[in-house]
């Protein structure tokens, strides 16, 4: 599948034929919504640790929209692209970043980036800006949950 210019922002990419997983490592919290989603895909324990073959293209790209820190991507080779929510949701994560969904365009130091997941820093200490870095501690502790309860209702 031919990737856009952009997708080198994205992060590492792991090609099945239906369908690529891109993982920004810089902005994974270790939320676990990837490996609790579908644990024969996303395994940390196993190299390459993304495995997208193993599951149904539309089942990864499920799974993958659960990321709240955006670290995860999808790109379907015969389908659109993500859609973002609307309206634009923010959560603040009491263990640290803002977590936001939505139709978005992050300043970065690389340029404006469109996205429609990220965590975003709420204590300032981070060296990845806008994003989360866990300079606060942020995975010092469980998580407690990711999922917005928009997503979750019916």
């Amino acid at each position: 599948m031919d990737r856009p210019p952009d997708d080198n922002r994205l992060g590492r990419a792991y090609a099945a034929p239906e369908v690529t997983v891109f993982y920004d490592r810089g902005r994974c919290r270790h939320y676990a919504e990837c490996v609790g989603g579908l644990p024969q895909v996303f395994d940390p324990a196993r190299r390459p640790w993304i495995r997208a073959d193993l599951a149904d293209a539309q089942a990864v790209a499920e799974v993958v929209r659960r990321c709240p820190t955006g670290a995860l991507h999808y790109r379907l080779a015969v389908d659109a692209p993500e859609e973002p929510t609307c309206p634009t949701i923010i959560t603040r994560d009491p263990a640290g970043p803002l977590l936001v969904r939505g139709e978005l365009v992050l300043d970065t130091p690389e340029g404006p980036l469109v996205e429609t997941r990220a965590a975003l820093c709420a204590c300032g200490s981070t060296q990845n800006q806008p994003f989360c870095d866990g300079a606060c501690g942020v995975n010092a502790g469980a998580s407690g949950g990711t999922r917005d309860q928009a997503e979750e209702s019916p």
